[in-house]
């Protein structure tokens, strides 16, 4: 498969890595594509450095992994190419946008909270374990800027088929627990079937356990003040560790 990755600081230059290593064609990007050359040394032939709009047409994913303050930036030089690919978010907001003490749980799905890779039922049969809700009165709403920054991407680049991984842990707690069992979970959040099934797929071949959260608003868990932020979870107790989540926000 060919990888795009927008954004080659530590996480997308980390990333990039592996998926060279698991067999991708891997192009990366920066601002400065020339300054890659190490990047592409440890690639063994299998990364090149690209524009962010080569970067993007190359890449038949892409991870979007650029610094939060280069993320419009970003999307909007690669806009174009993103569209109807699917695009795994690992950004993180500086600042959340809102709390999120106004989010209640949905109905679990088939699989309960949360739902295991592979073997998942039909991801649009799960319904988002976080909602907004619809009725006024019903609980605190969210004021227009309540929006995880993932949500504010798929708004700034509705084309793309988002899905957010990779953006809990750091790099350095991603390196330590990669292939080791237990198995670290990475939390996944879409409403987008061939996304989620794409991130699924890549976060397993990288050596982790995906474990579907819910859709685009259950992102806002996951970002920075979100109860799943800097919380390093083995893949066992990602289904309590979401519940937990969960519960802390009411």
């Amino acid at each position: 498969m060919r990888i795009g990755v927008i954004g080659a600081g530590q996480l997308g230059g980390t990333l990039a890595t592996w998926c060279a290593e698991s067999g991708h064609e891997v192009a990366v990007t920066s601002r400065h594509p020339d300054r890659l050359t190490d990047l592409v040394e440890l690639g063994d032939g299998h990364i090149r450095a690209l524009t962010v709009p080569e970067a993007a047409t190359f890449g038949e994913v892409l991870f979007f992994a650029p610094n939060w303050e280069s993320a419009r930036e970003a999307i909007e030089l690669a806009h174009d190419a993103m569209a109807g690919k699917v695009v795994i978010d690992a950004t993180n907001p500086a600042e959340i946008s809102v709390p999120i003490t106004g989010m209640t749980p949905g109905a679990p799905g088939p699989g309960g909270l949360g739902s295991f890779a592979p073997g998942f039922p039909s991801a649009l049969d799960i319904p988002s374990f976080v909602r907004v809700p619809e009725a006024p009165g019903t609980t605190r709403e969210f004021g227009a800027t309540a929006r995880s920054g993932f949500e504010k991407l798929i708004e700034w680049a509705p084309e793309a088929h988002w899905v957010k991984a990779f953006n809990t842990i750091s790099t350095d707690v991603l390196d330590r627990r990669r292939g080791h069992d237990p198995l670290l979970a990475e939390y996944v959040c879409t409403n987008q079937r061939d996304a989620r099934e794409a991130a699924c797929r890549i976060i397993q071949e990288l050596g982790f356990a995906p474990f579907f959260a819910g859709g685009p608003e259950a992102a806002r868990l996951t970002e920075p003040g979100g109860p799943l932020q800097n919380l390093e979870v083995d893949v066992q107790d990602a289904k309590d560790a979401l519940a937990s989540a969960l519960a802390t926000i009411h």
